[in-house]
């Protein structure tokens, strides 16, 4: 909460956090040392605490990086992560804080940079650009209602891949409400 009032006092109104990702992969270079650990359960209660004192003090929250960012070795500021987890592998460790906050009604959701082959086979096609991620997976089956946010279009695991204009045209088309970071 006093995160959540320093906020407050100097303006900010939106903050993008918690990480709710789990510290499941040893190699992974950018989630380590911003997650809450390797417990979905301990990650999800700490995630929930942290973002009812942000809302509690009047700021948004923002829950990240669906699906789930923790189980990568591949940075997706410097390159597209591959993540070859099965739909329900997926859903019973990697989704299931999200689950939760989701059912919370935690304010926001910011959808990751990762390509899940299993779920959305199109080449490097990034989870936040994926409707069936996005749309299908998070607004519908989720049931969440919140606002769904980008990860910073500008990251490489997304300009590789598609160029400015197309990248922003294919966020809006997933169902995502906020676009962070356009390349242009």
């Amino acid at each position: 909460k006093e995160i959540g009032n320093q906020c407050k006092a100097l303006g900010i109104n939106f903050n993008f956090s918690p990480v709710v990702d789990l510290n499941n992969n040893p190699k992974n270079p950018v989630i380590y040392e911003r997650s809450f650990g390797e417990s979905k359960e301990n990650v999800t209660a700490k995630a929930f605490l942290m973002s009812k004192g942000l809302e509690d003090s009047g700021v948004l929250s923002c829950a990240k990086h669906f699906p789930g960012h923790g189980d990568t070795h591949v940075d997706s500021h410097e390159d597209l992560p591959v993540l070859d987890h099965t739909r329900d592998s997926l859903m019973e460790t990697d989704v299931f804080p999200f689950r939760r906050l989701a059912a919370q009604n935690i304010a926001s959701i910011m959808v990751g940079h990762l390509h899940l082959p299993n779920i959305d086979n199109r080449p490097n096609r990034p989870a936040s650009l994926s409707r069936i991620i996005v749309h299908d997976m998070l607004r519908v089956e989720l049931a969440f209602k919140g606002l769904i946010v980008t990860d910073a279009l500008d990251m490489k695991a997304v300009t590789k891949h598609f160029p400015s204009g197309i990248a922003e045209a294919e966020a809006v088309v997933a169902g995502n409400d906020i676009l962070l970071l356009p390349e242009d």
